[in-house]
Order: C-alpha cells, then structure tokens, then sequence
C-alpha cells in the first residue's frame, strides 16, 4: 500500500510538470513563429534608402522646422489628477456594496472617510501648489 501511494505522488508531480511542459512548448513555437516572421520580412522586402524614404513624415504633412517641439506640462498634470481621483473613484463601488453587508458599517464607513480625507489632502496640496489654475 506504501507504493501505491508513493506511485501516485509520482503520477501526479509528473503531470504537474507535464503541465507546464506543455506551456513552455507553446511560448517556445510562438516565438520561434514571431522570429521566423521577422526573418522572412527582413529577407523579402526591398532595401533601397532614399532621402525621401529617410525623411520624418507624419499624417502627410512635410515636416517644418525642427523636430524638437514645446509642451505645455499643466495639460499632463490635469490628466493626472484626473487618472488618480478616477481610479480612486472605482474603489468607492466596492465599499458601497460592503457597507451594504451587515456587520460592517461602521468600520467600513470609517475607513473610507480615512480614505476620502487622503484624496481631500492630495488635493488641497495641488491647490496650494497652484497646480489648478488654469492660465
């Protein structure tokens, strides 16, 4: 009875391991797969630089000037705010359905005031900062 049970530990680390042979197998064929699709598109396409074909082009337009532009970081700073209080805000959707729970009112209705008053000073602090203003 020993061997049986010994037996099948074996059986089942054996199909554990086959497992992820099986998964290792499939990743190695899909980039082998990848790198053979590259190889051939490196192997048949025309190489033939021209100035033209080395020029920056973007939406049809012929480039002016230089390629080094300005941008305004306020725009970045306001779709940062709005990615974090909107992430935050799809943490309140959970904790309306667990404070619907019984038993768990108080405590949850407590946490999220903590939580709430982070979101509060964050965003007193980009007031402060001026961050806000739009000029």
């Amino acid at each position: 009875m020993h061997e049986t049970v010994r037996g099948s530990t074996v059986v089942v680390a054996a199909d554990y391991f086959q497992s992820y042979a099986v998964v290792g197998l499939l990743a190695a064929v899909g980039v082998l797969f990848v790198a053979a699709a590259f190889g051939a598109g490196r192997l048949l396409r025309p190489v033939v630089p021209t100035p033209e074909k080395l020029m920056t082009y973007e939406c049809g337009v012929d480039p002016v000037g230089e390629g080094w532009a300005h941008t305004q970081v306020r725009y970045y700073v306001y779709a940062f705010l709005y990615v974090i209080f909107a992430v935050d805000s799809i943490f309140l959707f959970p904790w309306a359905t667990v404070f619907a729970a019984p038993g768990y009112g108080a405590t949850t209705l407590v946490e999220m005031f903590v939580f709430l008053g982070f979101l509060a000073v964050g965003l007193l602090y980009a007031y402060k900062k001026g961050v806000l203003a739009w000029t």
